[in-house]
């Protein structure tokens, strides 16, 4: 197939404003389901296992959930000003969270490692980690 028989996608600005508009409320949604499956474990752990270990999910929630809202918002800015953010900005900016969120489980090990209920701080990451499950129950992905 040579390059003259494919034609380039044209998008009306009507077309554009709707793929960012959906964007946007996919990252709002993907938050907000992050929090709230960050919260619920949390809590679950506060309830079965105590103190201790409801702030080690908190804290391992936090590891994940805020450098992944920094980067939302770093995308979402970009929506806003006269270049749009590309998918290289994006692969760097993931992979930038994701060497800050390894960064922050090793000064958490390091600084409260003695105390620290481990197993409560990775369910807690994971539970932000996999939040947008609850989108897929609830069929609201974008």
């Amino acid at each position: 197939m040579d390059d003259d028989s494919v034609g380039a996608l044209v998008l009306s600005d009507q077309e554009r404003a709707l793929i960012a508009r959906r964007s946007r409320v996919g990252l709002f949604r993907a938050l907000a389901a992050q929090a709230f499956t960050g919260m619920l474990v949390v809590l679950v752990a506060w309830g079965i296992a105590g103190k201790d270990a409801g702030v080690s999910a908190l804290i391992g929630a936090a590891a994940y959930f805020v450098p992944n809202a920094l980067f939302a918002l770093r995308l979402l800015l970009g929506y806003f000003g006269p270049k749009r953010p590309g998918s290289l900005a994006f692969f760097w900016g993931e992979f930038l969270k994701l060497l800050v969120v390894a960064g922050v489980v090793v000064l958490v090990a390091w600084q409260w490692g003695g105390w620290l209920s481990w197993l409560a701080f990775l369910l807690g990451l994971l539970g932000v980690m996999k939040g947008y499950v609850v989108l897929l129950a609830l069929r609201r992905l974008p």
